[in-house]
């Protein structure tokens, strides 16, 4: 195990939201450290039923889960996502989607949605 305390994201790969996801995880959560999971709109991959993008965000939620601890796990749609260009209430359902997979994995987590919007600051939504 890890040193320290961790929580995970499975994040946009877009550079606006990583350091608002950790910002909060760690404010919210007391976390130590945030390991990042990045696709290019990872709720519209998990959403969509790509299996392959699925498996490869599951073998490294389990990595973060199984090797360094963390016990909470946040879906991240964004504002302005290149990835997965949709509206907000989209995204939204998206989030939902990935957040009810995340789940069937029955891991030993609190699995969440957060939403980063226009002014790039995270918010819980799930």
């Amino acid at each position: 195990m890890a040193d320290g305390t961790f929580a995970t994201v499975v994040n946009c790969m877009d550079g606006r939201t990583q350091l608002p996801a950790i910002d909060w995880m760690k404010r919210e959560y007391g976390v130590d450290f945030v390991d990042q999971i990045t696709e290019p709109g990872p709720d519209g991959i998990m959403s969509s039923g790509d299996e392959a993008g699925i498996a490869s965000i599951k073998k490294r939620v389990l990595i973060s889960v199984e090797k360094h601890g963390s016990k909470v796990v946040a879906i991240v749609g964004h504002h302005d996502c290149a990835g997965n260009p949709v509206s907000k209430s989209e995204h939204e359902r998206h989030v939902g989607d990935a957040v009810s997979l995340v789940k069937s994995w029955n891991l030993p987590v609190q699995v969440i949605g957060l939403w980063i919007g226009e002014s790039w600051q995270a918010e819980r939504i799930l």
